[in-house]
């Protein structure tokens, strides 16, 4: 019998991989031989397919079936894999024609009653076949709409592998519905708002936090609440995505896929084009936000996050391992994660937002109330955010309980989500006008060679900074900062270049001063 062929994908973070898998049935010792530096789930897919075929009304061979995974000296891992070696064998033995597997990808796990269960990872698997030249995907039914996102890909849904085999033997391709074109129809009418109630007009009584959003907003920049309890760090934290604008087609498949390897997309809406909010406990672990595992590494809080916010609440009580990891993706926007089987990356581009109390009660500074902290206690309570990471946060705001004045009197000047967000997009267009030819797409991502060069400001509007600088107030990589704040603040307020009022509102801002 002739060796069969067919395609999978195998998924390293979130770049997939093209894997050629051989099968062949032939003379010698009866058994199932799988090789090609397989983990034990696709190695007990041997027990899962044998038994799917003879649930499904297929003679298991009666031979040495010998099947190949290509490249050998790619890890391959997870479920992904079954149906692709079911194929390669039913083709091997000459129960399905060799030249109808040969082409398309085959996605999927093998459940022992012969269905094909869905799987994580499709959209990138998918992309990645794309890539790779196929026209021709299947995929697991509950699958379908998630690779149907990767446009001139002709997505085939499966619900069973008898299904499968029947539409192969007959060649009909109307026999199992095709998805096709469905990407641009997913991108003209995009799933919901997760949260359609929130919305930043309901925050009440803190003009400066609803302004340091905006700025962050506009700029990409970091942000630091401080203040008590039931001051609004958690309501201006979790408005932040609503005045955020939607993510474009590159950055919405990006993000798409690391949810689609983490396992969290629906079947009805799989493409996520609003920035994520992730907020994780804090008790979380350094692997839980920044991605790992011990065999299939999986994306953390940060990776989750990608274009989107990562929300801190009570950010000391964080471990101060998880909270120093935050300092290499906030440089670099990707985490790399080594381990003995091989080396992922994830993208984690994201905006950060700390929340913390004044101290452990979380009444120091509030007039009127007793606080029992003793100053030691406050010092070592906000002396678990080191200054290295605080050095990263570009915006540092303290919040204050407003009074009952100050609440009716800030209602005729809030503002809702859609009224901030559409000053957000303009002074992001103007950003992106200024940096046309450029890696970058916001103020934040703007280099310190770039700042000092050909953006450099007049000294007039620098006599703050080079103050700061004189008295040891400011660090080299916090005047980067504060000039990146200018630039936002500037293009909020639609002028050509920073002032020195801009200037001053940015070092205000990133000491964390009270104005």
């Amino acid at each position: 019998m002739p060796v069969a062929r067919t395609r999978c994908v195998a998924l390293l973070g979130v770049t997939g991989h093209t894997v050629e898998i051989e099968a062949d049935v032939g003379r010698g010792v009866v058994g199932t031989h799988l090789i090609g530096l397989l983990d034990m789930a696709i190695s007990e897919s041997r027990d899962r397919v044998r038994s799917a075929l003879l649930n499904s009304r297929f003679d298991w061979p009666d031979a040495r079936v010998t099947v190949s995974l290509f490249p050998a000296s790619l890890p391959k891992r997870g479920s992904i894999f079954d149906v692709a070696i079911a194929m390669a064998i039913l083709a091997a033995a000459g129960l399905v024609p060799p030249s109808r597997v040969a082409e398309p990808f085959f996605l999927g796990e093998l459940g022992l009653d012969g269905k094909i269960r869905p799987i994580r990872g499709v959209l990138p698997a998918a992309l990645a076949a794309a890539q790779a030249g196929a026209r021709l995907i299947v995929v697991p039914s509950l699958n379908a709409s998630e690779a149907a996102l990767v446009p001139g890909l002709t997505v085939v849904p499966a619900t069973s592998l008898r299904e499968l085999v029947d539409w192969l033997r007959e060649g009909d391709l109307d026999r199992l519905p095709c998805v096709d074109e469905l990407a641009e129809a997913a991108f003209d009418a995009p799933a919901p708002l997760s949260s359609p109630g929130l919305d930043l007009m309901e925050v009440v009584g803190q003009p400066l936090g609803r302004w340091a959003l905006e700025i962050c907003a506009a700029g990409g920049h970091n942000l630091w609440l401080l203040g008590s309890p039931g001051t609004g760090k958690t309501m201006l934290a979790e408005r932040l995505p609503t005045i955020l604008p939607v993510l474009d087609r590159d950055q919405a498949l990006e993000v798409t896929a690391i949810h689609s390897i983490a396992g969290n997309l629906t079947g009805s809406h799989p493409l996520l084009y609003r920035p994520p909010f992730v907020a994780p406990h804090h008790t979380a672990t350094v692997a839980s936000v920044i991605g790992g595992g011990t065999g299939l590494i999986r994306p953390g809080a940060v990776s989750l996050a990608h274009q989107g916010v990562l929300f801190m609440d009570e950010a000391p009580e964080f471990a101060s391992g998880v909270l120093d990891s935050l300092r290499q993706p906030l440089e670099s926007g990707r985490v790399t994660l080594s381990r003995a089987a091989g080396t992922v990356t994830f993208p984690a581009r994201f905006t950060l937002v700390l929340a913390a109390n004044p101290c452990p009660c979380g009444l120091g500074g509030e007039a009127g109330r007793f606080c029992g902290c003793s100053p030691n206690n406050r010092r070592r309570y906000l002396a678990r955010l080191s200054g290295p990471l605080l050095d990263r946060v570009d915006v540092k705001i303290r919040l204050a309980r407003p009074s009952r004045a100050e609440l009716m009197a800030d209602r005729a000047h809030v503002e809702p989500s859609s009224t901030v967000s559409e000053r957000v997009i303009q002074a992001r267009e103007r950003a992106a006008k200024r940096l046309a030819g450029t890696p970058w797409r916001n103020n934040a991502e703007v280099s310190s060679a770039v700042l000092h060069r050909e953006l450099r400001l007049p000294s007039t509007a620098l006599t703050p900074l080079t103050r700061a600088l004189d008295v040891g107030t400011l660090s080299a990589r916090g005047l980067d900062r504060v000039l990146r704040v200018a630039w936002t603040i500037s293009d909020l307020s639609a002028r050509d270049r920073p002032g020195v009022d801009d200037v001053n509102a940015a070092l205000t801002m990133w000491t964390g001063q009270e104005s």
